[in-house]
């Protein structure tokens, strides 16, 4: 049986979107509420309304729920070009090759992070939601790169809390297209839902903080290779600022980028890599450092680039 929620619309929704609305007033995405509106399960005042409809304050709300989701499981399976960098009773340090995600979502039937890890025996902090234990920060799934995971429960208090405070070094390398003038500086931004999009992000005036540092190391006639220095990070923090900047990453058609390039260097994923990452150690607050290779598919980007 479906559930049913029915109410006044506030005056903060006055104006808005059904999908924007219901987004915010129930805390669902706004795909699944525009196609909540869609299928005729959203009436105000008794009459079915669309998803572009716009909400009056005052009106009676009624919206009849989707089921709710099955809880997600992890799935120990191998990933044979997942490397563990480094591992200890607090922590898992690894390189995460691109098309592996994190951990499980809705929609997503690739490799995870955590399914290879618990494939290769490895145990991994109790604490944070059944499918995402043990994760303290993520990567995109097309990024590769350095990513440390909780193994014990102090660890998932003391690294959540380091992220969370900025305590921690995050660096990654992208190559972006064209030249940054100038070649070294900061993005300060702040970035939110794409207002278009629900699976994409864009630099808006109601986001969050988000501060990029950038300090350009090669240039070449069509691109640049940047060393990039996160101090927030958010959700394609590092995609969605330059590609505000209109220099995208090269190989990122999901926000601008130019796929003549892309096949010109043999790339089918943005050339963004989590270089290497450094913190205190959970269990003494000694500082560590791990840094993980570019893996082959960006090498040979670069190296064509240099050879043009």
């Amino acid at each position: 049986m479906r559930e049913s929620r029915a109410m006044p619309v506030p005056d903060g929704l006055d104006g808005m979107r059904v999908d924007a609305g219901l987004a915010r007033l129930l805390g669902l995405s706004r795909t699944v509420a525009a196609s909540l509106a869609d299928d005729g399960d959203v009436t105000v005042d008794g009459a079915a309304v669309g998803k572009s409809h716009k909400l009056r304050a005052g009106t009676w709300l009624d919206v009849t729920l989707p089921e709710p989701e099955q809880p997600l499981r992890v799935e120990p399976t191998p990933v044979e070009d997942l490397q563990v960098l480094y591992h200890d009773s607090d922590i898992i340090v690894v390189d995460k090759p691109p098309g592996v995600a994190a951990h499980p979502s809705q929609g997503w039937t690739g490799p995870t992070v955590v399914g290879a890890l618990a494939a290769a025996g490895f145990r991994i902090s109790t604490s944070g939601a059944a499918e995402r234990q043990g994760i303290v920060s993520r990567l995109d799934v097309g990024t590769s790169g350095v990513m440390v995971l909780a193994a014990s429960e102090h660890a998932y208090t003391m690294l959540k809390r380091a992220f969370k405070e900025r305590n921690v070094d995050k660096v990654y390398h992208a190559v972006v297209q064209g030249h940054l003038d100038p070649p070294v500086g900061t993005v300060d931004a702040p970035i939110g839902r794409h207002p278009g999009s629900d699976w994409r992000f864009a630099v808006t005036s109601r986001g969050k903080e988000s501060v990029t540092h950038y300090e350009t190391i090669e240039m070449f006639a069509a691109a640049s290779l940047l060393d990039i220095d996160l101090e927030t990070g958010r959700t394609h923090q590092i995609r969605v600022h330059f590609s505000a900047l209109h220099h995208p990453c090269v190989g990122d058609p999901t926000y601008g980028a130019d796929p003549k390039l892309a096949a010109r260097l043999g790339l089918d994923r943005q050339w963004l890599h989590a270089r290497s990452l450094s913190f205190a150690h959970p269990a003494d607050g000694r500082r560590v450092e791990f840094t993980a290779p570019y893996p082959a598919d960006l090498q040979h980007a670069l190296d064509v680039l240099r050879e043009s």
